[in-house]
């Protein structure tokens, strides 16, 4: 690990001081898109988002030059602003294209004090991680690799039921940007390690980029091996020890291995891909993969307000999926469950059914399969009819259900060890699920991505979060405005307080409160949840939830309701069944859901004519097309 951050050239960074920034441009090198944001200091004290621009990521062919689409994204906020951010502006690609770049520190009204950026372009951070035991080591190298930011090509062990040269083959196919190498605890085994080890010598990884470089392993397993590591790996490979991520069975150490992963990303994978070695020039504080710096927000949001939080970032290709439950952090990435390139294994994975049923009119399962082979052809189209957008909409709901069972399968508690069980743990239904993620505990979920941040009308994307997640008891929902959280992760770690009041009063658009009673047998139109709401202006308000309901209530953004929430006999809302819950509840965008749908399955009518009158009552209920 590097001491101190250093540019691309390898000359040290200066020193930030948090109190004289003025102004920070942002930009995001996505996929397809590079995304800049300008933040300033205004006459009140306070850090805003003052501009955005966007440009195509030129990582790729014919430009190679990832600089060209930041200087592109960043100049349309220069023709925002109408003040100079970059240098040769008038003569960008006449005299002095080479020269060209932003303006830090700002002078007068010129340039930006900041400039920094994240990046998933060119594919992201690919990675493979091996270790000794599936659900133990190997597990947590995979959690490692994930909240470092990367995309897990495959997962290798011991006992993965795979033959040796199906692995090694495996390996050779990847070509991975780098692997995570553990195994065994401290003092454990070492002759399954040494046989991993064998198994990567045998493969000869190449990386993915930079054809005359050593693919960089970092092994952070038990440190007993090393030596025998060192000998075996040594010249065929670039070798890096960190501590072991599973030193006994009963604890987990992923920060020395995120550590590594980040360095090598900007020290061997970034330096490769065209114009990023200019780029890292060009940034005051280290580059971060965008799912990163993304995560860095969300566990500064659950640290900062002491919630247990669960984030979704969903794209064309992939879905993300962050967590933060009792204090954990855990991430996920769903590499083909997407809203464009792999739509059509959304409707693979989650059949044709699953999809219809949040359909709101009659649509015909062939003509249903058509528009979605039409959208994976065409993926960088937007839906042009009403219809279309309603179609697009229930896929976005089963591509976020699939990426939170993927999710709640990975965010586990430790593995291993041995954990005292009592005799209440017979009866307890959930004894034999190890997720950490508990839904009646969630206190903020929230969503980005294309579909979710720009939907046309925030209740539809309250409403996609709802059915997707299924929220239990009492949660509170937010968007991401414009995509902007990766920017704000990575200035959280030059400017905590710049990050969080940008993160508040731009970026978090809190959308309301749903109420989800859970449990119970009850039948149709069964009473499930009194619910008594003292409202801003004094008023009270009543209302009695019937099994099937689905009702919203105003209550605007900024505004709380003191609520009295009386379940029915074996119905939870947060306090055990038939346990009365006292709290206050925030208004939003859309305001206050009762949601009495049952929620452990979701009951949705399977006969045709029943499921579109089902899904159109609760369209109307939200008021999620009102133009239909």
């Amino acid at each position: 690990m590097s001491s101190a951050p250093v540019d691309g050239q390898g000359h040290a960074r200066k020193a930030i001081d948090p109190a004289s920034i003025r102004s920070v441009i942002a930009t995001d090198c996505g996929s397809t898109t590079t995304k800049a944001i300008l933040i300033e200091k205004n006459a009140k004290g306070e850090y805003r988002l003052a501009s955005r621009g966007e440009a195509p990521t030129t990582v790729e062919a014919p430009v190679e030059d990832v600089t060209r689409g930041v200087l592109n994204a960043v100049r349309e906020i220069q023709e925002l602003r109408g003040r100079k951010f970059l240098t040769n502006s008038e003569t960008a690609y006449r005299e002095a294209p080479i020269e060209q770049r932003i303006i830090t520190p700002q002078t007068g009204d010129e340039g930006t004090d900041i400039y920094i950026s994240t990046s998933s372009a060119g594919g992201g951070l690919q990675m493979i991680v091996a270790g000794v035991v599936k659900k133990m080591t190997t597990e947590s190298a995979a959690r490692a690799a994930l909240g470092a930011g990367a995309i897990v090509m495959d997962s290798l062990s011991t006992n993965d039921k795979r033959a040796p040269h199906e692995k090694i083959e495996r390996i050779r196919q990847l070509r991975p940007d780098m692997i995570l190498l553990a195994g065994g605890t401290d003092g454990g085994t070492s002759k399954h390690v040494i046989a991993t080890t064998e198994m990567l010598r045998a493969a000869q990884p190449r990386p993915r980029l930079g054809q005359g470089f050593n693919l960089p392993v970092i092994y952070a397993g038990n440190t007993a091996v090393q030596a025998q590591v060192k000998e075996m790996l040594e010249g065929q490979v670039a070798l890096q020890f960190v501590a072991n991520v599973r030193p006994s069975l009963d604890e987990e150490n992923l920060g020395p291995a995120r550590d590594a992963i980040h360095d090598l990303f900007l020290e061997h994978v970034m330096q490769q891909a065209p114009g990023y070695s200019k780029l890292m020039s060009w940034t005051d504080v280290p580059i971060m993969p965008t799912p990163g710096a993304m995560g860095l927000i969300i566990q500064a949001l659950a640290e900062r307000d002491k919630v247990n939080v669960v984030g979704v970032d969903i794209g064309g290709a992939t879905t993300d999926v962050f967590s933060v439950f009792e204090k954990t952090f855990n991430r996920t990435v769903s590499a083909n469950l997407g809203m464009s390139y792999s739509v059509s294994n959304v409707l693979a994975e989650a059949g044709i059914a699953n999809i219809q049923r949040w359909v709101p009119f009659d649509l015909d399962e062939a003509e249903l399969r058509d528009r979605i082979g039409n959208k994976m052809i065409r993926p960088t189209t937007i839906p042009q009819t009403l219809d279309e957008l309603k179609i697009e909409q229930a896929i976005s709901r089963e591509a976020l259900r699939l990426s939170f069972v993927q999710h709640k399968q990975f965010a586990v508690k430790l593995r291993g060890g041995q954990q005292a069980r009592t005799i209440a743990d017979a009866f307890n239904q959930n004894a034999d699920s190890n997720t950490l993620v508990d839904m009646m505990q969630l206190d903020l979920l929230v969503g980005s991505g294309g579909v979710l941040s720009h939907a046309p009308r925030r209740s539809q994307s309250m409403m996609m979060m709802i059915d997707a997640f299924a929220v239990e008891g009492v949660t509170e929902i937010a968007v991401d405005s414009i995509f902007m959280m990766p920017h704000l992760g990575v200035l959280s770690t030059i400017h905590p307080a710049a990050a969080t009041e940008v993160f508040e009063k731009d970026c978090l658009v809190r959308l309301g409160t749903c109420v989800a009673p859970v449990g119970g047998n009850a039948k149709q139109s069964d009473p499930v949840c009194d619910v008594e709401l003292k409202m801003p202006d004094g008023k009270t308000a009543r209302e009695v939830l019937h099994h099937g309901d689905l009702k919203l209530l105003p209550l605007a953004e900024g505004e709380f309701a003191d609520a009295v929430l009386t379940p029915a006999r074996h119905v939870d809302v947060g306090a055990g069944p038939g346990q009365r819950v006292t709290r206050k509840l925030r208004g939003g965008q859309v305001g206050l859901v009762l949601d009495a749908r049952g929620r452990r399955a979701l009951e949705v009518p399977t006969e045709r004519v029943a499921r579109v009158a089902a899904a159109k009552r609760w369209s109307e209920a939200l008021h999620l097309y009102p133009d239909a």
